[in-house]
């Protein structure tokens, strides 16, 4: 983790111009500018928050994707849920909690900074902003339970598929991702065993039934779903459903 010298000025923030995401006010990006508190790189693999540990600072992811998971004491990992642009890191820091959870950079990534205690004063000098943080975290309660159902209930290959169809939307949805339904992402297979509860060899015999099925292509760098549309109703996902999020 190192420190970004030339942050993004708020006003030109890329953030802008992802179709998913709503884009700020002027005056709010005004003020989000005086609110910023820098900006951090991460490299693949490295840890942005431990779990367990007290943190002070909130972040907006600006480019890249995290994964949130957590762990049992003999090493067992859960991946909980992955993190695009546009999405808030560390908002359980924000009410004096430990985090629960590990945050770690699945690719390289940048992410803009804010203190945490600042937070009480944007709230009350912008409540749409603070509306916004209530509305990413009751988002982020609805991927989950997206994905609890897919622990749940889902077959094997029904978790791929909306795994898959979940990711892409994502990607799609922050600049990641163009209309070719193709996303770089190096998720291998052990973190989508992590993901879904599935053992390695299972995981690799479903992706490989999937792909003779054309529904999804998931090879060790890139995600291929040819029949977005199709996938999605195999996977009973509604990928129009997550558009148009706020950002902070």
């Amino acid at each position: 983790m190192y420190e970004i010298d030339d942050p993004v000025a708020c006003a030109n923030c890329p953030l802008q111009a992802c179709p998913g995401l709503r884009s700020l006010e002027e005056r709010q990006l005004a003020y989000m500018q005086g609110f910023k508190d820098g900006e951090i790189g991460l490299e693949r693999g490295d840890v942005l928050i431990d779990e367990g540990a007290a943190h002070d600072r909130l972040y907006t992811v600006l480019d890249g994707v995290l994964i949130r998971s957590r762990s049992l004491d003999d090493g067992r990992r859960q991946i909980v849920n992955f993190m695009f642009p546009g999405d808030l890191v560390g908002l359980q820091g924000a009410f004096d909690e430990p985090s629960s959870h590990a945050v770690a950079a699945l690719i390289d990534a940048r992410l803009c900074r804010f203190r945490r205690n600042d937070f009480v004063e944007l709230i009350s000098t912008h409540p749409r902003l603070g509306y916004d943080i209530t509305w990413l975290a009751a988002k982020e309660e609805t991927a989950l339970e997206g994905h609890i159902v897919s622990l749940g209930q889902r077959s094997a290959r029904e978790r791929l598929a909306y795994l898959a169809v979940w990711l892409l939307d994502r990607a799609q949805a922050t600049c990641l991702a163009d209309d070719r339904n193709i996303v770089s992402l190096p998720i291998t297979q052990a973190q989508i065993a992590d993901m879904l509860g599935l053992s390695l060899v299972h995981t690799n015999r479903t992706l490989r039934q999937l792909e003779r099925e054309g529904l999804v292509e998931w090879k060790s760098r890139t995600i291929h779903v040819p029949d977005l549309a199709r996938a999605a109703e195999y996977a009973q996902f509604d990928y129009q459903a997550d558009r148009c999020r706020p950002f902070i």
